[in-house]
């Protein structure tokens, strides 16, 4: 999460990326000034181009990267304290909705610094790689908010209760190597090695048959689907309340004047 923004940034420079490589659509988020953290420009362009990706006959797998030097910082501040009081569209969970439909196969390529998002976006994904030198963290209770994205249920699912307890109520970083031996990557390595080694993989999938590969899919997420919807729902709702609470104002002061918080 961060308070960066793009006001330096060209208005016709889009905050997504799109190519294809073969058969395969790369997706990369493009705010590198602001560490790719999601904006609502952000969040509906890659749920638009999610779900272009998921209807093109042309396209059998998807990958998610990052421009730049992170992957992405997740939400960007300077939106997030106008989320507790939003009427409209709010574009996470429009996000989430189509990260969660999405049949074919994703693979993300984690090419630096993660962040909230960063982190649980991968619980969303396929197949993880990540880049030796970056790392992830889920800062949530530092900035006096509960997690998202479903990641109450599915991060236990991945890592286990406690070590993902110690990660969340520490909201500290987790390294590539520990993100292989726990299982929410599948490799890491060089950086410079990161994109081709996703591609390659991604090349040989998207050679199957893709109906086979899509049903495979779905019958491997039908098993956690419907309680990671319900975690996400408990979560949402308990998310908008911490955003009007004490701890959230505080936090929120304390980054802006750049000081540790005083939560006592």
């Amino acid at each position: 999460m961060t308070q960066a923004t793009d006001a330096t940034k060209s208005a016709s420079e889009p905050c997504l990326l799109t190519h294809d490589e073969g058969r395969v659509r790369v997706l990369t988020f493009n705010r590198p000034r602001a560490l790719n953290a999601f904006n609502q420009e952000l969040y509906l362009a890659l749920a638009e181009a999610l779900r272009s990706a998921d209807a093109d006959p042309q396209v059998r797998v998807i990958v998610l990267t990052g421009a730049g030097d992170a992957f992405t910082a997740g939400q960007d501040l300077t939106e997030m304290a106008s989320m507790a009081s939003a009427t409209g569209v709010i574009g996470f969970e429009v996000l989430l909705d189509a990260l969660e439909a999405v049949g074919k196969p994703i693979l993300a390529a984690v090419n630096g610094l993660g962040l909230g998002l960063g982190l649980t976006i991968l619980l969303h994904t396929d197949i993880n790689f990540m880049a030796d030198e970056a790392k992830l963290k889920c800062p949530f209770v530092t900035l006096g908010v509960v997690p998202e994205a479903g990641s109450s249920f599915l991060l236990p699912h991945v890592l286990g209760y406690q070590r993902t307890a110690e990660l969340l109520f520490s909201a500290r970083y987790m390294g590539a190597k520990e993100a292989r031996e726990t299982g929410l990557v599948l490799e890491t390595l060089p950086r410079a090695q990161l994109l081709p080694r996703v591609l390659e993989l991604a090349t040989k999938i998207a050679q199957q048959p893709p109906a086979a590969v899509r049903e495979t899919k779905r019958l491997m997420r039908h098993a956690t689907r419907g309680e990671a919807r319900a975690a996400r729902a408990r979560e949402a709702e308990e998310f908008k309340a911490r955003m009007v609470s004490p701890e959230f104002q505080e936090a929120m002061r304390a980054f802006a004047e750049k000081r540790a918080p005083n939560f006592d």
